[in-house]
């Protein structure tokens, strides 16, 4: 009988890995594989695992994987495939959307690109982290994983102590909340409309092999926009600090041709239409583009720096390579000190402070 492909799931509580996997070996043609209990599994042992021929694909999340990929090289290791994101958008937890939240209304999230993409949304929020929220409040909750943090921000929710709170899907449905959730989408209803861009490598599900593994070990498994969208977060954000990932929202996604030219249409944007056309003006309907979007943001939320490309699926390696040397461009200009034209002229502070 030929041996089973093992399979090591590495979960997190914003990713469910281990459930996906699971849905998808209950298929029949998925007999052949076989998933690993990993419960007592952390990053160090299953690449070691991978590398000793113990297990044969790892599935866990891009940002397991970020700062670690020196080590996954070391073991002879590398990325085969990845699974397109099925839920990558927070939720906010709260009786009202955001447009309708009180003035000075509270809201807890604890990541830093939400904060300030809720500040830009709304100035008049309190928009704090649990840790700033418990200073303030004189309290000194601990919490021995992520799930009991979020149960006790909804029970402060549910005592009027705050508005609402930032929180996942996967976490929302687990926890078995009753509360109304609003889903910070990533397209504004009208053109000029608050948006939420993700976060880094949000729900972006990963697939780790040896180096030495056939290409079609998972190829039933991976998915074609999984690898696009892991390939140019990869090139852009893989080599940032923690610090400096947590301040910055990026989307990549696969784009038909027809919802672009809807989405141009509909907000008036020539420049988004003239991307579905070529050299001759003819629409370029048979090839899949890619989307990418990214942001900065000040931390009072009043400054935006962003980046915007749509590209023919065919391009997008090299136009990648132009995207991330562009917005280097761009990050140094806005950070830069205005200088004088001449010497009656005000000074003027760089547009936006990238260390704040």
């Amino acid at each position: 009988m030929k041996d089973k492909i093992k399979i090591v799931t590495l979960d997190t509580p914003n990713c469910d890995i281990t459930k996906y996997i699971n849905n998808l070996l209950e298929l029949e043609e998925f007999s052949d594989f076989e998933r690993i209990n990993s419960k007592k599994l952390d990053f160090s042992r299953s690449i070691k695992g991978l590398s000793e021929g113990k297990y044969d694909v790892i599935a866990m999340t891009g940002q397991q994987l970020h700062g670690k990929e020196l080590d996954m090289l070391q073991y002879e290791c590398h990325v085969s495939g990845a699974i397109t994101p099925k839920r990558p958008n927070m939720l906010l937890i709260s009786e009202n959307k955001i447009g309708y939240q009180p003035k000075s209304a509270i809201i807890l999230c604890d990541y830093k690109i939400i904060r300030r993409q809720l500040r830009r949304t709304r100035s008049d929020l309190r928009v704090l982290s649990t840790e700033a929220y418990q200073s303030i409040c004189n309290l000194e909750k601990k919490y021995s994983n992520e799930f009991e943090r979020v149960a006790w921000m909804e029970e402060e929710r549910k005592i009027g102590k705050i508005d609402g709170f930032i929180t996942s899907k996967e976490i929302f449905e687990k926890l078995k909340l009753d509360g109304r959730r609003h889903t910070l989408l990533p397209d504004p209803k009208n053109g000029g409309d608050y948006h939420f861009l993700p976060i880094p490598y949000s729900d972006l599900i990963i697939l780790l092999t040896r180096k030495s593994s056939p290409k079609s070990l998972i190829k039933r498994i991976t998915e074609k926009e999984g690898e696009t969208i892991w390939w140019i977060q990869n090139q852009i954000i893989g080599s940032l600090g923690n610090e400096e990932l947590s301040n910055i929202s990026i989307l990549v996604r696969h784009r038909k041709v027809k919802s672009l030219m809807e989405e141009a249409e509909k907000y008036k944007d020539l420049t988004m239409e003239q991307a579905c056309h070529d050299s001759e003006g003819e629409v370029l309907d048979s090839e899949v583009h890619v989307e990418i979007k990214m942001e900065k943001i000040s931390k009072n939320g009043k400054r935006t720096v962003g980046i915007h490309r749509i590209i023919p699926y065919s391009k997008f390696e090299f136009a990648t390579i132009s995207l991330i040397r562009d917005w280097e461009v761009m990050l140094r200009e806005v950070s830069q000190d205005v200088p004088k034209d001449s010497y009656y002229d005000n000074s003027a502070t760089a547009f936006i402070d990238l260390d704040e």
